[in-house]
């Protein structure tokens, strides 16, 4: 059963975090002295970055909640200075104080090569189903949706045409910061994604049962090696990645009755293999709230 209560106390919170957030005023939130933060994958003092640097938030805010691992997960668009781009945030809570803060903000200053897919943010509106609750008949539990979400990462590793334990809606798009693409199932079945020598990392760090959305943080990774490749269809392509690089990735899934319906992802490109400052074992600068 949903607990509704935790959940209205959990969206509250996230939009406390926000309004903090854009204020560059911690205080206005339940942040834990103790608080550990990230952003674009480097454990970061809080507050610093964009904590820092924000100008405002533009949105549309898009928020789920998972009431189990007592997180939050917040899809947005945010600028600063001049320059607006693509954030999306995971916190995680203990009692009623924000313990944990990771952000992923892409904009255009981080193109590369190849450079990293973005749409115009005065443009982009979420889909409008993510925020629906799944009816009772197409609704899953928290380990399926796992699986289903988990499986489209072991489709999207080493693609070869196969899909590996997960399926999609026909309607199915994918936002890639922003920019839309469509016929998800059709690519996956043509091998485009070949260059993916891994997806690593994964881990769900937050699960909204009720509206059937599932928060995923993972890393991307191009060896670099694969030069010319084969579409199912015959088609020759050649890889766009010619050395190594990764990408990092926030993204979320809208899953109903086995199928995932529509994918929203932040990412943005990184060293090679960098990892989490969110394993087990990373260091943590001191805060200074």
């Amino acid at each position: 059963m949903t607990d509704l209560a935790e959940e209205g106390r959990l969206h509250r919170i996230a939009d406390a975090y926000r309004a903090a957030y854009a204020a560059r005023d911690p205080s206005r939130a339940p942040i834990a002295a103790t608080i550990r933060f990230s952003e674009n994958s480097v454990a970061l003092p809080f507050p610093d970055g964009t904590w820092d640097s924000i100008s405002e938030e533009l949105g549309p805010a898009l928020t789920l909640v998972d009431t189990v691992q007592r997180s939050i997960g917040i899809f947005t668009a945010i600028r600063t200075l001049d320059v607006a781009g693509y954030l999306a945030i995971r916190l995680r809570l203990e009692g009623d104080e924000i313990i944990e803060a990771e952000h992923v903000f892409s904009t255009p200053r981080n193109l590369s090569g190849p450079p990293t897919p973005i749409g115009p943010v005065d443009e982009f509106r979420h889909d409008l189903d993510l925020a629906q609750p799944v009816a009772d008949h197409e609704r899953m539990d928290r380990s399926a949706l796992i699986g289903i979400a988990n499986g489209y990462f072991e489709t999207l590793e080493q693609n070869d045409g196969a899909i590996r334990n997960t399926a999609f809606t026909e309607d199915c798009v994918r936002y890639e910061n922003g920019k839309a693409y469509a016929d998800v199932e059709k690519l996956f079945r043509l091998g485009r994604y070949r260059f993916n020598e891994r997806v690593r990392d994964r881990d769900f760090v937050v699960v909204d049962e009720a509206r059937g959305l599932v928060m995923a943080r993972g890393f991307i990774d191009h060896k670099g090696i694969l030069d010319d490749y084969v579409l199912t269809d015959g088609t020759a392509m050649k890889s766009i990645f010619r050395e190594p690089h990764s990408w990092h990735l926030l993204e979320l899934f809208k899953i109903k009755a086995g199928r995932i319906t529509a994918v929203e992802a932040t990412f943005i490109a990184v060293p090679y293999y960098m990892e989490t400052p969110w394993a087990p074992a990373a260091r943590w600068g001191s805060t200074t709230l």
